[in-house]
């Protein structure tokens, strides 16, 4: 990867936006949603209009907060082109199910209200999406999103007048959302290998019954307490079933790399009662154990549907991938404002939601495009490893590139390498110190 390849993310990034962006029509329209997602492309710690605005050289606070607030746009469009091009990518598709709330000030933003927080492990004032992830070897992007209403919201329907909810929403629970955004996916012709999950979505019977329908697998969390079928006539919990299990019932597998090098954990199945439907009839239900050598008390529970099959190493990296959501939506807040704005309207929030999604989804394509660009060589090439460059960093590249008018970009460039150099060392020296490599 040269400096000349990454200053060319300036075009490809405008090609992007053409091709997105088109469904909204006017040509205005497309003009301030190029110019919103590079506002949030740009650095700064806050990516909200106020905030962009005077970092763009063609910033109109006003002609911004219209666009996002009270312009006739739909998101929807933009969502279905999203997801395809997202899928259009190589490699195996896992869908993620999570939600991440968003801390917000009074009672008049849409859906806000005290509620728990799980980005902040407590109840707070605030609002709360379910997000679909798309989940590759090569990356994460959100591509779906849904504002979870509160019960006490749609109770209230001039509460909803004022915040521009419409007519016909109703109260949905976390995985009923989520259910909307798969048969949507679905519908639209996407296809997935598996879907994952925490508790809140794997404990919902309509939820997996809709999967198994639809012919989808799925790996989902649930609560040590929450009886299985372990048999035809027999429902036991699953840590009972854990407790029983024998020394050699147990496998070492990695669920996928992490920060400090591969994810070890002991992995056992059991297979449960299962009558297989017309649709599916070779597939197959498991529980699925996941154990920490280090921590007997940290035991995870899966229910699991699939393939007959299908391998436990498989179903350990599928559950892997359920962690990487958060930091996907670590990264989105941090390198695309996420949660970053100002509108309190139900069209401000999905618009905003939908072009920060947009800016993401460019990013991970640009990490993977990059990182799989033949290593540097001659006087170019560093005199030792480099760590590949990750979605934040690329960010931060691209909006020195995107301001760097008459500016040189070579130091730019260097300093970013030089940094990946000294990351790519003190990450062999944690392996050392951990036993995970020989030299």
């Amino acid at each position: 990867m040269t400096a000349k390849q990454l200053n060319a993310s300036r075009t490809r990034l405008e090609a992007y936006l053409d091709d997105m962006l088109a469904p909204l029509g006017r040509k205005d329209r497309r003009h301030w949603g190029q110019v919103y997602v590079r506002g949030l492309l740009l650095d700064g710690e806050r990516k909200s209009v106020g905030a962009m605005v005077p970092r763009l050289p063609e910033g109109d606070e006003q002609a911004l907060q219209q666009f996002v607030s009270q312009s006739p746009w739909s998101w929807e469009p933009v969502w279905e082109k999203l997801a395809t091009t997202v899928r259009s990518q190589k490699g195996e598709a896992f869908w993620v199910l999570d939600d991440t709330s968003f801390p917000k000030k009074g009672e008049h933003s849409v859906g806000v209200q005290r509620q728990y927080s799980g980005t902040a492990g407590r109840v707070e004032n605030s609002q709360v999406g379910v997000f679909l992830t798309y989940a590759s070897p090569l990356g994460r992007a959100l591509v779906d999103a849904r504002l979870y209403l509160p019960g006490s919201w749609c109770a209230d329907r001039d509460r909803c007048d004022a915040a521009g909810v419409p007519e016909g929403v109703q109260f949905a629970t976390k995985p009923q959302l989520a259910l909307q955004m798969i048969e949507q996916a679905l519908d639209a012709g996407l296809a997935v290998s598996y879907v994952t999950g925490d508790e809140v979505y794997g404990l919902d019977p309509v939820l997996r019954a809709r999967l198994r329908h639809r012919g989808v697998g799925y790996v989902l969390a649930i609560a040590r307490n929450q009886h299985v079928q372990a048999t035809e006539s027999v429902r036991l919990r699953p840590d009972e079933i854990a407790a029983g299990l024998d020394h050699d019932a147990w496998e070492r597998r990695s669920c996928g790399p992490g920060s400090k090098g591969e994810r070890f954990y002991d992995w056992a199945r059991l297979r449960l009662a299962h009558r297989p439907g017309p649709e599916q009839p070779h597939w197959q239900h498991w529980l699925l154990i996941r154990r920490n050598r280090k921590d007997p008390h940290d035991v995870a529970y899966f229910v699991v549907f699939g393939p007959a099959d299908t391998s436990l190493a498989t179903l350990a990296r599928v559950a892997g991938m359920r962690w990487t959501v958060g930091e996907c939506f670590e990264v989105a807040k941090q390198a695309v404002g996420l949660d970053d704005y100002e509108v309190r309207s139900w069209h401000g929030w999905y618009r905003h939601i939908t072009l920060a999604m947009l800016a993401l989804a460019f990013l991970v394509a640009m990490r993977a495009k990059l990182n799989a660009s033949p290593p540097l060589t001659g006087d170019d090439a560093p005199s030792r490893p480099m760590v590949d460059l990750s979605v934040c960093e690329i960010r931060h590249l691209i909006s020195r590139f995107l301001l760097a008018v008459g500016l040189a970009l070579e130091p730019i460039f260097a300093w970013s390498v030089w940094r990946r150099v000294h990351q790519a060392v003190a990450k062999l020296c944690h392996w050392k110190a951990r036993g995970l490599c020989l030299t």
